[in-house]
């Protein structure tokens, strides 16, 4: 250990004494999904970010920076940091090791005692013993006052006291776990691609730090060695921002970057014009991504538009402008990351990623203002590309304001009464109904007849819709498809304070599944309407309203047994189980190569149907591939759909 490292080490005075026990553990195994949000994929991936989260707050405290996640060849989970290392001395109050109380006690950790750490992450605060709770087995090796520690521990429970296995002259934490299929019932499968998105996403909201990913599952045949990437940003947000912008064309060269501290909060700001017509803000607090926003994205909003309309009004660039500009024509075709740490957050909304404390919108604000201010006024040839674009955003406004009004006209509360093509179900009762989204008039005509009436609604839609990545406003409220789709939930969009916010409350179902053909074309209009719901409805998305429907891909049959196969393994395996020979193996290729009843058994029926739910995991991916996915630069989908060949079939 460095002399530099040995004396901030003692400054902190991190021992266990630092530890504070706040609560037991016995209620996370009965209650898993209070503490992880759920017990699917998600949890199984929070999993491991409260174990990563520990590493992170021990690099923003300047004693980490290298941190390494491998997921095991049985799907276990090990996380690696060269931080302190866990305190492993006697914990007075406990009668154990500091360790111990760390892994087995809900809410012990440093991170309760403000000496320790000044900000942490973490979205529930439960830490690792939460992990070790909904753990079948863990082991925890720690690196620290010249020796190697290490203590084993099962559902939660201490298999034996800690011991010292080895010395060593460096210091950390090795996490070795592997969650307990008794909790996670859905799935114990890791995917790499959730993992290393969050892994990434750390790396630009925390320079500096190396982060590392490898899945020894996944072994090249021709090299012998593991999948692996290493995330590090040297400039933090602002390449952040340029790589969610990666697939757009920007309208000014620089980022515009803000770096500081108001009132005890330090705010950092990365924000980069492009000549598209969405709004691309993503916020975060102490790491955490706060989807539903809060008072630091109020106070950017706030510092944002107060700032560039001064500007524009003292410039004279809106003297010729007949109508008035509003906060959403200063946010379209920006994409910009907000970063805030507060020592205690306070999160509100419905998954709890909403940050509530008030004195935050201050501070964001005035950062904002004042570095904004300085950039207009030292960059006259971007701030005038940036108030034309304004203008231009506050023109097509208006026009789509005319077209969004005669959607709202036809929707069924006016009168005017539901799509014609919208074959709709008998209840109304919306917890219990579903809408279906289906590719065509054939496949319509299947599903429709298909359907249990009672309480299953079709809505064909013809050829592929809309692509709103490149459309401007008042083009999508004039398209046919999507004016549909609209009418037939019975949403409104739009209010005095936001012309972009979604009013759910007549919606008329309660699942929105999207039904197209298992082929490329079918699969293309699946993400056509996926980016409409993301860029415009994503309120449905959080709320967790819309679903893809799962149509089978193989009928194998041999005599009078069959069985419908939804991968090329179950249909391999089932294959085989019906003996080989006189096997009859029929590939669909589209829904209308079924009949109704097929249909219906397969697709439909609530009772044997695949749905997967779309969720946003995690938005600003989520952002940067509906961005790359639907936009005009082929070069990066081209790589994306080769890169990702292996791990999604797309057939030719």
């Amino acid at each position: 250990m460095s002399e530099e490292l040995e004396k901030k080490v003692e400054a902190a005075d991190y021992s266990a004494s630092s530890i504070q026990v706040l609560e037991g553990l016995e209620a996370v195994r009965k209650r898993p999904a209070m503490y992880i949000g759920d017990v699917g994929e998600k949890g199984l991936h929070h999993l491991v970010y409260e174990v990563v989260d520990n590493s992170i707050d021990e690099a923003l405290a300047g004693y980490c920076s290298d941190i390494e996640v491998y997921i095991n060849a049985d799907n276990s989970i090990t996380v690696v940091d060269n931080g302190r290392g866990i305190p492993t001395d006697y914990h007075e109050k406990e009668k154990k090791s500091a360790l111990e109380v760390v892994l087995t006690v809900l809410h012990a950790g440093g991170k309760f005692d403000k000496d320790s750490y000044k900000v942490s992450g973490g979205l529930h605060g439960v830490g690792v013993s939460c992990v070790n709770a909904l753990s079948i087995n863990l082991e925890a090796i720690v690196k620290r006052g010249g020796k190697i520690h290490r203590q084993r521990f099962s559902r939660g429970a201490a298999q034996g006291d800690i011991e010292v296995i080895g010395e060593t002259d460096e210091t950390g934490t090795t996490i070795i776990f592997k969650p307990d299929a008794e909790i996670f019932k859905q799935t114990q499968t890791y995917s790499y691609d959730i993992l290393s998105a969050r892994l990434r996403e750390l790396a630009f909201l925390n320079k500096g730090i190396h982060l590392h990913i490898t899945d020894l599952r996944d072994i090249d045949e021709e090299s012998g060695k593991p999948r692996r990437d290493e995330f590090y940003s040297e400039e933090g947000l602002r390449e952040f921002v340029k790589f969610l912008d990666a697939n757009r064309e920007t309208l000014i060269e620089n980022v515009i970057y803000i770096e500081g501290e108001r009132d005890g909060v330090p705010v950092e700001v990365a924000m980069q014009y492009n000549t598209t017509y969405s709004e691309n803000v993503h916020s975060y607090v102490n790491n955490i991504n706060t989807i539903e926003g809060g008072t630091h994205l109020t106070g950017f909003r706030r510092g944002l538009t107060r700032t560039l309309k001064k500007y524009a009004e003292d410039s004279g660039m809106l003297a010729k402008v007949k109508f008035d500009i509003s906060g959403d024509d200063f946010r379209e075709g920006l994409t910009a990351i907000i970063s805030v740490k507060v020592q205690e957050p306070q999160f509100e909304g419905q998954t709890k990623t909403k940050l509530g404390n008030s004195e935050v919108s201050a501070a964001v604000d005035q950062a904002v203002s004042q570095a904004l201010t300085n950039f207009l006024e030292e960059n006259p040839k971007d701030a005038k590309m940036i108030v034309q674009k304004v203008i231009l955003a506050a023109t097509a406004r208006h026009a789509a304001r005319k077209a969004r009004e005669m959607v709202q006209r036809k929707t069924v509360l006016s009168g005017a009464g539901l799509p014609g093509k919208l074959a709709d179900c008998s209840s109304r009762d919306a917890a219990i109904t579903e809408l279906f989204l289906v590719e065509g008039d054939s496949a319509g005509g299947t599903a429709k007849q298909g359907r249990d009436r009672a309480f299953q609604a079709i809505l064909p839609l013809r050829g592929k819709i809309l692509n709103v990545e490149k459309a401007m406003d008042h083009k999508i409220f004039e398209s046919e498809e999507i004016k549909n789709i609209f009418t037939a939930l019975g949403v409104t969009i739009g209010t005095e304070e936001d012309s972009k916010a979604l009013n759910l409350s007549k919606l008329r179902y309660n699942k929105i599944v999207i039904m197209t053909d298992a082929d490329v074309d079918g699969s293309h209009i699946a993400t056509l309407i996926m980016t409409f719901f993301f860029r415009h409805m994503n309120l449905l998305i959080q709320n967790g309203h819309l679903y893809i429907a799962t149509p089978p891909l193989y009928l194998v049959k041999k005599g009078k047994q069959q069985r419908y196969c939804w991968s090329e393994e179950d249909r391999e395996m089932t294959a085989e189980e019906f003996g080989g020979k006189g096997v009859h193996i029929q590939r669909y290729k589209g829904l209308g190569e079924m009949n109704a009843e097929q249909l219906w058994e397969t697709t439909m029926n609530p009772e044997q149907r695949i749905l997967r739910q779309v969720t946003i995991e995690n938005a600003a991916e989520a952002d940067r591939i509906f961005s790359m996915l639907m936009g005009d630069e082929v070069p990066p989908r081209r790589e994306f759909i080769e890169t990702h060949a292996k791990y999604a079939r797309i057939d030719a």
